[in-house]
């Protein structure tokens, strides 16, 4: 198997991982064996673990130059704080469907904001996709539906929204970082400093964790979420952008709400109704324009 063939497996498993790591948060939340902020603690925690343990195998230069620790710390700050915290209790209280559905409007707020920043006119497909993002979101945001896991719908995806602003400004702010950089290498140090951020809001639901109640499904799932969902996610994202670009990467992205939803169909019992599958068209079909317009551009 050659370097494409495995960057775009890397892709497919990101995808996978993360689409497991909705349902798999939501079994330790509705069965009461961690709170969000609590599994932010582990996961994140975990994860610098891992990464610094991976470069004690593979040592590379760590050093970041002062001009550019101002933005690893705003990198830190929305990437991994504002993100990590807002999505998993987001999630927490909405549909894990819902979840990585409105996960999805990333690209378009990425191309919005950036041509925001930056200036740049706004062509009538990105603004029909945008239109249509937006349209999709909402229809998930005011429809009434009392099936699935969910406690608090309304505030759960406003939650998982503002998270979907903050993942957008991350990931405007990270690319040159990641141009100069070695990835990996930003990675771990945005999931160290975010690792501090998090504890003040994470460690009381952290230490709350019954850990002498955890079946070997619970702990799975926790694995799930920090190894795979977390850890292995973000390596195999990296690793398939630096072989593929950031275009393969955007593409695959649309398989994880098809993941997600079967997953929760599956294991969580929620779902696929009508106003949901209207959702995704007006979503898919909003990134698709935004994607068609920038590529055009290009």
């Amino acid at each position: 198997m050659n370097k494409k063939q495995l960057a775009h497996l890397a892709l497919l498993f990101t995808n996978l991982f993360f689409a497991i790591n909705l349902s798999a948060v939501k079994h330790l939340t509705n069965a009461h064996l961690a709170g969000p902020f609590g599994i932010n603690v582990v996961r994140v925690g975990v994860s610098v673990i891992l990464l610094w343990s991976l470069f004690l195998f593979k040592p590379v230069n760590i050093n970041i130059k002062k001009d550019d620790r101002g933005r690893l710390v705003l990198c830190a700050v929305t990437g991994i704080a504002i993100n990590q915290l807002l999505f998993l209790k987001g999630l927490s209280l909405t549909y894990s469907i819902h979840a990585s559905l409105l996960m999805l409007t990333t690209p378009i707020l990425i191309v919005f904001i950036a041509a925001w920043l930056l200036k740049e006119k706004m062509g009538f497909l990105k603004i029909a996709g945008l239109a249509l993002g937006i349209a999709g979101a909402m229809i998930l945001i005011l429809a009434k539906d009392n099936t699935g896991t969910g406690n608090n719908i309304l505030f759960g995806d406003i939650l998982i929204i503002i998270n979907a602003i903050s993942y957008t400004i991350f990931f405007i702010l990270v690319k040159p970082l990641m141009l100069k950089y070695n990835p990996v290498v930003i990675i771990r140090w945005m999931f160290t400093i975010g690792l501090f951020m998090i504890l003040p809001f994470g460690w009381l639901e952290f230490i709350q964790i019954p850990w002498e109640k955890y079946a070997m499904l619970d702990f799975t799932s926790m694995a799930l979420v920090t190894i795979t969902g977390t850890f292995f996610a973000y390596l195999f994202n990296v690793y398939g952008i630096k072989i593929l670009g950031s275009a393969a990467a955007g593409f695959y992205i649309y398989t994880q709400p098809v993941f997600a939803a079967l997953i929760a169909m599956l294991f969580l019992k929620e779902e696929l109704t009508l106003y949901k599958i209207a959702a995704a068209f007006f979503i898919f079909s909003g990134v698709y324009l935004v994607n068609k317009q920038t590529r055009n551009d290009g």
